[in-house]
């Protein structure tokens, strides 16, 4: 009885191995293609802030060409991407490609240039607001700025500076 389980399990075991067909298949070619790699280099900062950057990618990542709305004979569609710390409004072209953005980032850590350049001139001021403004235009490139207001004692003052801490 012994040797007529183990005959049943080895022609078993023999027969599942040699049942096995590997096919060999050619897969079609894949192409990823990024869309809006340019806006994303263009509004890249390593400096800053978390809700920018993620506010950044997702709209690169937003597919205006897979939602119900999308016809292909508008000039562009415009969306409107929204979190507590700031707003992005951005205008897609009938492709995908993001044409260009208005975002505006209240309150956000400033990059370390902005803080010492502010710090040197204004040393016993302290910073009361910040608004981080990007403005990005397919053809130009992005403009970032930021308006801060200053305040020292009773005294207020507001000044704009560049990303790079230059005061304009």
């Amino acid at each position: 009885m012994k040797k007529f389980i183990i005959g049943l399990l080895a022609i078993g075991t023999a027969g599942l191995a040699y049942s096995q067909e590997i096919k060999v298949e050619e897969l079609s070619e894949v192409v990823i293609e990024a869309v809006n790699y340019k806006y994303l280099n263009t509004t890249d900062n390593k400096e800053a802030a978390v809700p920018v950057k993620m506010l950044e990618r997702k709209a690169a990542a937003y597919d205006v060409t897979t939602k119900d709305y999308y016809q292909d004979n508008y000039d562009y569609y415009t969306v409107t991407f929204v979190i507590p710390d700031g707003k992005l409004v951005a205008a897609y072209g009938p492709d995908g490609k993001i044409l260009r953005t208005i975002e505006k980032f209240n309150d956000i850590p400033l990059p370390d240039e902005v803080r010492k350049a502010l710090q040197d001139r204004f040393p016993s001021w302290e910073i009361v607001k910040d608004v981080y403004r990007i403005r990005y235009e397919d053809r130009e490139g992005a403009k970032k700025n930021f308006k801060i207001k200053l305040k020292n004692g009773d005294k207020t003052m507001r000044v704009m500076m560049s990303e790079d801490g230059e005061f304009l």
